[in-house]
């Protein structure tokens, strides 16, 4: 394999556009960014070239077909549970794609690999703003509160949910002398959260609020 301008090319190109997306990753404070995204698509390119004189004219695909397997270890590893939510998926897909551009990169398939590269960036940019959005009218989040036992106002909080238009996803209660401390998953838009917050805020009788 000799070092011509193709090579060249292709070995930067897959920079650039793991770099690309790496920005965008990068700025979001995302877990894989710049550098390792820029990695990512230098290595399936990499991979794809390798493939490609390793597997010959008969089975040249050999080795870029396992490129799909290995990012979906790597993948995996930045997606995880946190406060009853999934994060990192959409990082995950980030990696996926980046190594899907550099195998089309190292396939030879350059405008494909551009026009792949802008519409993730595009997704990842303008797209965020649409969810971020739909969040806002579908918003989840735990409530821990804490108050004095009484026996007619054990089902309190759930109807307090529902009269700021809260739905209740799933419930704990645990009683420790003559306290009750209750766990709520609540789902519902946003100014509806902050309208509850601020009702118990002003509660007197609740020891202890997180939110």
């Amino acid at each position: 394999m000799e070092l011509n301008q193709e090579l060249v090319f292709k070995l930067v190109l897959s920079v650039v556009v793991g770099g690309a997306i790496g920005i965008e990753r990068e700025l979001r404070s995302k877990s894989a960014g710049f550098r390792t995204l820029m990695l990512i698509c230098l290595g399936a390119t990499l991979f794809t070239i390798f493939s490609q004189y390793i597997g010959g004219a008969g089975n040249p695909d050999r080795i870029a077909s396992n490129v799909v397997t290995g990012i979906g270890f790597l993948g995996a590893g930045i997606i995880f549970r946190d406060n009853n939510r999934v994060t990192g998926i959409t990082t995950a897909a980030s990696i996926w794609l980046s190594a899907a551009l550099g195998v089309g990169i190292g396939c030879g398939c350059y405008w494909a690999s551009a026009l792949g590269c802008i519409l993730v960036i595009t997704i990842l940019l303008v797209f965020s703003i649409f969810d971020n959005f739909l969040d806002r009218l579908s918003q989840v989040k735990e409530y821990k509160i804490t108050y004095p036992y009484d026996i007619t106002q054990i089902h309190r909080f759930e109807r307090m949910f529902h009269e700021f238009g809260l739905s209740v996803k799933s419930a704990a209660k645990s009683k420790s002398g003559d306290m009750i401390t209750g766990a709520w998953v609540v789902k519902g838009k946003e100014h509806n959260h902050h309208k509850f917050i601020e009702h118990i805020l002003k509660d007197k009788e609740i020891t202890n609020f997180s939110f």
